[in-house]
């Protein structure tokens, strides 16, 4: 079982996870965002931790806070520490506009065909909790969703986190938002449990 033999040492790697991503892995909301942890899936958490070590998150606020810190972490216990936030509940964080809302509802259940932008909840179900390797959306920050979405367009995670090789599945979806869109769907998401 992940984390045996260094429950302790685990316990002291948690904690300084939630310097950044707060108490309860709620996130933190200051000059950088740290995402919510609280709730995500534990195969995409996992994944994140290997793109992070490979340098393939390549947004230069991963680059320069997520890289030193899980460099520290061994395998084992990144899995024990991805175990660990996805226990947590997550309550939502809110923050986006909400006059948005519902036209980012509408996005993320039936896409934008004129677009060729597929619904979110597709991939990412349809309470955006995820499942697997697809990230948890339900309940996240809202700038830091914009953010996320923007940084396609910008180049950043390009590459998929498990396969180095392929693009990542969702550059083309992102880079096809307006930003007003990614405004939309992000309020949404924002709000949900």
């Amino acid at each position: 079982m992940p984390g045996v033999g260094f429950a302790g040492e685990l316990q002291d790697k948690i904690e300084y996870c939630t310097n950044c991503h707060g108490t309860s892995g709620q996130g933190f909301r200051g000059f950088y965002i740290a995402p919510r942890l609280a709730g995500q899936q534990v195969e995409y958490l996992e994944n994140q931790f290997k793109a992070i070590l490979a340098h393939r998150r390549d947004n230069p606020i991963a680059q320069t806070f997520m890289v030193p810190v899980m460099e520290s972490v061994e395998p084992g216990m990144r899995a024990a520490i991805a175990k660990h936030f996805n226990q947590l509940d997550p309550r939502p964080a809110g923050g986006g506009p909400r006059n948005l809302v519902a036209a980012g509802k509408k996005i993320f259940e039936e896409g934008i065909p004129d677009e060729n932008v597929p619904a979110c909840a597709a991939c990412h179900g349809p309470e955006a909790k995820g499942n697997d390797a697809v990230p948890r959306l339900a309940g996240q920050f809202y700038p830091y969703l914009v953010a996320q979405l923007k940084g396609w367009s910008k180049g950043y995670r390009k590459k998929d986190p498990v396969n180095a090789g392929d693009d990542n599945i969702m550059l083309p979806i992102a880079t096809a938002l307006t930003g007003e869109q990614i405004a939309a769907v992000s309020a949404y998401l924002s709000y949900q449990r």
